[in-house]
């Protein structure tokens, strides 16, 4: 068996346990704005989720493998690096009062606590 096809088959094999993934994380996420679980909820909640349910999404994990170059750009560092500078923009635009929000130094942690032990398990994977 050549090396792509084992990939294909192991990132196969995989892809229903990271839709469950992606369906739960962008579930919870969006339900910051249904329901009213408390500060740490409204507060933090979206940014656990919403960096780690698109990671997912942009590394197309969650469907059957394709060798492209959306998959060939998007690779696990590149992913991380990406996402992590957007997040970093976001919080610096907020201190900036670029726009109307909260800047909250915790959105730093809430950011990688889901999103780093991801990038582990998919370069592990």
């Amino acid at each position: 068996m050549a090396d792509t096809d084992i990939i294909k088959e192991k990132h196969n094999k995989q892809a229903p346990f990271w839709a469950a993934a992606l369906l739960l994380l962008a579930a919870v996420g969006l339900s910051t704005i249904w329901f009213d679980f408390g500060v740490f909820w409204k507060g933090y909640v979206i940014d656990i989720a919403g960096p780690a349910w698109n990671y997912i999404l942009f590394r197309g994990l969650f469907t059957s493998y394709s060798a492209n170059a959306w998959t060939k750009f998007f690779t696990p560092g590149k992913t991380l690096v990406i996402f992590l500078t957007v997040c970093i923009a976001i919080e610096g635009a907020q201190y900036l009062n670029l726009y109307d929000a909260v800047y909250d130094p915790w959105d730093f942690p809430a950011y990688i606590s889901v999103l780093i032990p991801l990038y582990i398990i998919d370069k592990y994977l």
